[in-house]
């Protein structure tokens, strides 16, 4: 049995080793993540800390869950009341409790009205756990609307979604993936998705036909290389949606909650989807949380008692660290802060790639940067400013990602800057 005795602040949960973390890991552990040598022992704000007392600057953010920063104190406390105070534990869902309640309008009222072209009957909110889950909520939602709105044979709908997408790893998700180490071996994959080239308007009419129910998208491809679509390329999946009477659903789990410099990413076109799936940063990276938002009408006509559920969706500690997190986000501004710092940090990345024999391009929206390079080995300089004591790992292989936490101040990146400029610039 391992030791859990503490003598520094920054030894974290053991005082074991990094070397028998190490072990502990690759004897007991699957091996499905590319790692790092970096043990954390601690983590606060913008910073991670190993067991010499180290810190590491946190560019990566935990793929966006820690936007408001790590062990975020509203966030913290709030999740150590709910446990103190007794009101924390995951009952049955045939009760009711307050902290689901709570969360629910509060979600509900997050998002602008979602499918206004039903009617303004206000949003609905299905909590799950893993963003994955409530991908798969939102497939269902498209699936059912097909069969029952549209008069699709249930077994013959469609959804249209983008090649290099990245959703999660549900047998069902991975079925539509584009790379194939996600899915080769685990078939029988599901079928029912057609995918086409991300941001060409042209292929998604292509693809539409009487089966297709929904379209599936990220607003930015994050694992896909941090892709930003052309302009109007939403605004055009929005018009072909209701040409079609499709439902348009806008995967925000890396990119909403301000981690774009605004509140969802889909707002920079100023379009509004049929529904929203959120996840990571709703609970401040705390406790696993998502949602899939809709118009209350839709959501009404699509889940019926026993249609769906979930034994920790929507428990009361995830409702509380939500609910803590929401206001975090508006209290504290965090879209506003990813737009103004973006912007700045952006020019400064862009002034380093300019003189850098490395880099093909910069790309981004807010906080939400990638570094693509031109040999495509973004993990080789990963690793090198690692060294220096950042935190970041690839996109595609061949982009670097900078997402750190929202409220990165301008000491940080400036450190981070000076890292970037070491290892790009000879």
């Amino acid at each position: 049995m391992t030791s859990m005795r503490k003598i520094h602040y920054f030894d974290g949960f053991s005082n074991e080793s990094d070397k028998t973390i190490f072990n502990l890991e690759e004897d007991y552990g699957a091996h499905h993540y590319e790692r790092i040598n970096l043990v954390v022992r601690h983590a606060k704000g913008c910073w991670l800390t190993d067991d010499k007392g180290k810190k590491y600057l946190d560019c990566l953010a935990a793929y966006s869950a820690a936007n408001p920063g790590h062990h975020h104190p509203t966030i913290t406390n709030a999740v150590m009341d709910a446990l103190i105070g007794n009101y924390a534990s995951v009952l049955s869902n045939v009760v009711f409790t307050d902290p689901l309640g709570i969360f629910l309008s509060e979600a509900a009222k997050f998002a602008p009205q979602m499918a206004p072209r039903f009617g303004n009957y206000g949003n609905k909110v299905l909590p799950k756990n893993g963003g994955v889950e409530s991908v798969e909520t939102a497939i269902k939602t498209m699936r059912y609307y097909g069969f029952k709105k549209k008069g699709i044979q249930d077994g013959k709908q469609e959804i249209i979604v983008f090649n290099n997408n990245f959703h999660g790893r549900t047998i069902s998700v991975v079925s539509f993936s584009s790379s194939k180490k996600y899915s080769e071996g685990f078939g029988p994959l599901t079928p029912g998705f057609v995918s086409v080239p991300f941001g060409d308007i042209e292929a998604v009419k292509k693809a539409i036909t009487p089966n297709t129910c929904g379209i599936l998208v990220e607003p930015l491809q994050g694992e896909g290389g941090m892709l930003i679509p052309p302009k109007g390329f939403l605004a055009g999946l929005r018009e072909l949606s209701d040409q079609n009477d499709l439902l348009l659903v806008c995967d925000e789990i890396q990119v909403g909650m301000g981690r774009t410099g605004k509140r969802f990413c889909f707002e920079h076109e100023g379009v509004v989807p049929d529904g929203v799936i959120l996840g990571k940063a709703l609970s401040g990276g705390l406790v696993p949380l998502s949602v899939f938002i809709t118009n209350a009408k839709l959501m009404d006509m699509i889940f019926s008692k026993g249609s769906d559920g979930s034994t920790f969706g929507g428990y009361p500690l995830a409702c509380v660290a939500g609910t803590a997190a929401l206001k975090v986000f508006e209290e504290e501004k965090l879209a506003e802060q990813s737009a103004a710092k973006g912007e700045i940090l952006k020019e400064r990345i862009q002034d380093i790639a300019g003189r850098s024999p490395h880099v093909k391009e910069v790309r981004g929206l807010g906080l939400f940067i990638g570094i693509e390079v031109k040999n495509g080995n973004a993990m080789e300089f990963c690793h090198k400013l690692l060294d220096l004591g950042l935190v970041v790992n690839d996109s595609h292989g061949h982009t670097i990602r900078i997402s750190p936490p929202l409220v990165i101040n301008e000491e940080e990146m400036d450190f981070m800057v000076d890292c970037l400029e070491q290892v790009l610039v000879p």
